[in-house]
Parts: C-alpha cells; structure tokens; sequence
C-alpha cells in the first residue's frame, strides 16, 4: 500500500474508520418539520455501529440567506462544517417532486467541501421521496459526491402515524445496508483528497 501511495502520490495516512465523520443533514428548514425527528433516529442507529463519529447537521442552524441575495453571516461555519465531513446522510423530504429550496441553496452555497465524500440519502413522502432523491442524486454528482445505492425511502402512509414519525422495523435494516455503503466509500474517497 505505501509503495502505491508514493507512486499515484496518495496520502501516507488513511483514516481509521472510527475516526470517519459522517455528517447526517436534516433537508428542512419549515415550521413543523419532522426531519430533526428523522434524523435523530439514523444518528441512534448510526451510533450503535460504532464504525464513525455521527453528527447532525441542521441548515436551519446556519441561517444562510438565498445565495447572492445578502451577507451570510453562517456561511463560514456551514463551510467549516461540510469540510470537515468525510461522509454524509441526506434527510430529503419530497415537496412538489423535488428537495426543498433551503436544501438546494444550502447546497449551492459550497463547492470544494463537497468534492470526494460519499453520501446516502434517506427521504420521506407520500411515494417515500423517491423523486426528491433522484433529483438531489444528480446534484450530488455535479458537486463530486459519491451516492449510494441503497436508499432508505419512508412513506408518509406507513412509516408516520399522525405526523409522528413511527417507522416500521425494516427500515432500520434499510439504514444500515445505507452505512454500510457509507462507510467504506468515505474511507476510499478520503484517500484521494
């Protein structure tokens, strides 16, 4: 391995996967949102793995104006945030077929802290947020992020009961065949940054 390093000029040190740090982004800034309530539950399964440091990251905390529109104040933070991310797990709720807004621009506002990380996504809504995934797939792509293939999707039909979040065993499951996807793609993808 050292020889191959040296020879494509790779970094000496590889990060153990313990010290990985897989941010989990909550989509959402609305009143009402469930999205913390989402994410809280993948960082308790996250956690029981014991394979990297978890955090939730939420965008509403960084209060990031529409980009170009003002000085934001949160945008060094969010910037020093992402970048120390090798990893993330994207909570998307689906709104009018596609990621929200706030997502999108929070998004837009980097480029570089993006680039070489591996994400998963985790979506919910009345077809499990498929269609917000696949369009956040493709921005993904453009910002050299890495998705994963499997995708935890929650239906706002059987995985929540009166606005409360109650999701049905197998997507635990779900969950962690998603890390497991995560997890050595931020290892590998850490090597050529």
């Amino acid at each position: 391995m050292n020889f191959l390093n040296k020879l494509f000029g790779k970094k000496e040190e590889v990060k153990d996967m313990a010290e990985l740090n897989i941010g989990i982004i909550l989509g959402s800034t609305r009143e009402g949102r469930v999205s913390p309530q989402v994410g809280q539950w993948v960082k308790e399964i996250a956690d029981k793995r014991g394979d990297a440091n978890y955090t939730i990251i939420d965008i509403a905390d960084y209060d990031l104006p529409l980009l170009g529109t003002a000085e934001a104040p949160g945008a060094q933070a969010w910037s020093e945030i992402v970048a120390k991310q090798d990893g993330f797990v994207f909570i998307t709720q689906e709104y009018n077929h596609s990621i929200t807004g706030a997502l999108k621009n929070a998004l837009d506002y980097l480029r570089v802290e993006w680039n070489n990380k591996a994400a998963g996504i985790v979506s919910y809504g009345s077809v499990g947020g498929a269609r917000a995934a696949e369009h956040l797939r493709g921005i993904l792509g453009e910002l050299l992020v890495a998705d994963v293939r499997v995708h935890p999707a929650l239906s706002l039909f059987t995985d929540f009961e009166n606005g409360e979040f109650k999701p049905k065993e197998v997507q635990t499951d779900s969950v962690n065949q998603m890390l497991d996807q995560v997890i050595p793609w931020s290892k590998a993808l850490y090597t050529i940054r």
